[in-house]
């Protein structure tokens, strides 16, 4: 892939699904573009991460633990922390998990299983942090839920930000194409949201389960989002928000 090449898991990469989903994932900007490759819809990466994460595993030579872990910390599982992490007392780290070069995760972090970690990202105080993909730079600082879910380049998530996984009535997580109600099978009984590169999310937003919100979109503090979003979306605080 050239250094300026877009590999964008919205378009051309998903299989004809280019006019249905926005622009999500910049690629040049992950070492993890292998996950995203066979991937026909964005929502199929969460079906395909376990084995992804257990296979980069497997490949690590050398030691797995490669910053300093002060008392206090809990690991169990297997697991790979890169270089130049932070790791503060009072994480719990359950594998498998991987924590990419300088990434800071802090007091009181719960990492559940299943959890890839770009370089850079923060995993933030008081967070849960399960079954998710978080690429480079991607940020969730304080009190949040990250489930199912991926969060894209230097995306941003505000404290108390929830990314709700799971339907009350138990029934398998839809999804909506572009500009359509049509509701797509995802195959997923919890499915969270799907969040492109450099989104900003406002405090105490949630964002419902399916949600899927295109590249360098802003939501205002305090809102409750569903559907699929276009690129550049801005969506103001309102009880509830649907895509026109």
């Amino acid at each position: 892939m050239n250094p300026g090449e877009r590999k964008s898991v919205s378009a051309d990469s998903l299989k004809g699904q280019s006019d249905r989903f926005p622009a999500l994932w910049d690629l040049k900007h992950s070492e993890f573009f292998g996950l995203f490759e066979s991937a026909e819809f964005p929502w199929d990466v969460l079906k395909l991460l376990d084995a992804y994460l257990q296979s980069k595993l497997e490949s690590v030579s050398g030691p797995k633990i490669r910053s300093f872990i002060p008392h206090g910390v809990h690991i169990e599982g297997d697991m790979f922390i890169d270089e130049g992490c932070t790791i503060e007392e009072g994480v719990y780290i359950r594998g498998p998990a991987w924590i990419g070069k300088n990434c800071e995760v802090r007091s009181g972090c719960y990492i559940r299983g299943g959890v890839l970690a770009g370089e850079g990202a923060v995993l933030g105080h008081s967070s849960e942090f399960k079954h998710c993909v978080l690429l480079g730079l991607a940020q969730a600082p304080h009190f949040n839920y990250v489930g199912d879910s991926v969060m894209g380049w230097h995306a941003h998530i505000g404290a108390g930000v929830i990314l709700s996984n799971f339907r009350l009535d138990g029934k398998v997580v839809p999804a909506r194409a572009l500009g359509s109600k049509e509701r797509i099978d995802s195959g997923l009984p919890k499915f969270g949201a799907l969040i492109g590169d450099g989104c900003e999310i406002g405090c105490n937003t949630v964002l419902n389960p399916g949600t899927i919100l295109g590249e360098r979109s802003v939501v205002m503090p305090l809102s409750l989002v569903s559907g699929t979003w276009p690129r550049e979306s801005r969506i103001e605080n309102q009880a509830m928000r649907l895509p026109n």
